[in-house]
């Protein structure tokens, strides 16, 4: 993906990228706007140079309200449609949209597809916000959008700090409690099924386990990495067992990776809470029909969406942020 103009600079004009293309200014507005048919050969050039200058068609202040809001989601498909966090977001986000004024346009897109089309549908004068979930990356496309005047809101922390408004949960705080929870219940040997260390809730979660580990006890941390689904934390859980024999505790950065570690630990032989005491994060429903139910840290979803969108609809500055609470929901399992 192009980079974007540099902010103390002037954004590329049309006329431009025509000059850039070797064509008139007419020709190049029929190739990006699809207006008119011209040669391949030509169309390849204009796109060519818009791609070279990070050229994107500007909303003019006046632009008419399209009534679409696009909910971007950077996941696999599969794990996406298997997740109940989508389906509690999206509650969230129709409760700040009132009946006929805006309908959300969700995209799923693999993390390391190709973009452009993409790209150029959101800042081509189609959508009033955009709100990014998941891990998007660099800045790339939240400085395409805003050289393109659309409002963008990302769906957690960031990856650069002040690219973007976000709203997120307190990951490192809800994390802290559970470790902590877990070593002041006499705990030895500890241990994390940590998330992808490349998002920022995988990366926030870790950081908290470190910080309560380092706190409460002299043990060293046990780290395995998961991606938040059920599979990885059977598998992370099997690799955790191989290293430190002697663990009492885990703290999994997700429900869905708790549940699988579970599986991994029955096979075992090794009964929780007894033996090995376990702890989740989300409060998602699979958390209430496991057995034994699963201690989990609750982050508040449909908030997140219902905040996310409201701060996307009064189109915010880049660095304002919204961050929620958790709350350590205990039940059976540590």
């Amino acid at each position: 993906m192009p980079q974007p103009p540099p902010s103390n600079g002037p954004a590329p004009t049309l006329a431009e990228v025509a000059r850039h293309a070797g064509v008139s200014t007419a020709t190049a507005s029929r190739v990006l706007n699809r207006s008119a048919p011209v040669s391949l050969d030509v169309a390849a050039r204009v796109e060519r140079a818009a791609r070279e200058l990070a050229y994107v068609r500007r909303r003019a202040a006046s632009a008419r309200v399209t009534g679409v809001v696009a909910v971007v989601v950077f996941a696999d498909p599969v794990q996406y449609h298997t997740d109940t966090f989508p389906v509690r977001l999206l509650a969230g986000l129709r409760r700040s949209v009132p009946g006929a004024e805006r309908e959300l346009a969700v995209f799923t897109v693999p993390r390391r597809s190709r973009r452009r089309p993409l790209v150029r549908y959101l800042c081509g004068g189609h959508v009033d916000g955009v709100l990014l979930v998941g891990p998007w990356g660099d800045t790339a496309l939240t400085g395409l959008l805003h050289a393109a005047r659309v409002p963008v809101v990302s769906l957690g922390r960031p990856p650069e700090p002040g690219a973007v408004a976000f709203v997120d949960a307190d990951n490192l705080t809800g994390a802290r409690d559970a470790v902590r929870r877990l070593c002041a219940s006499g705990r030895r040997s500890v241990a994390t099924i940590a998330g992808p260390p490349d998002t920022a809730a995988g990366a926030d979660r870790l950081a908290g386990y470190r910080q309560a580990v380092a706190s409460t006890t002299s043990a060293r941390p046990a780290v395995a990495y998961g991606d938040f689904g059920s599979a990885s934390g059977e598998h992370a859980m099997q690799r955790l067992l191989d290293q430190h024999p002697e663990l009492d505790a885990v703290f999994a950065a997700s429900d869905q990776m708790a549940v699988g570690a579970l599986r991994t630990l029955r096979r075992h032989g090794l009964r929780v809470p007894q033996d090995v005491a376990l702890i989740g994060f989300d409060d998602a429903p699979v958390a209430t029909r496991c057995r034994p139910g699963l201690t989990t840290v609750r982050q508040p979803v449909e908030e997140l969406g219902s905040r996310a969108m409201e701060l996307l609809l009064r189109n915010p500055e880049h660095g304002e942020s919204v961050v929620l609470p958790t709350r350590l929901v205990v039940r059976a399992s540590g």
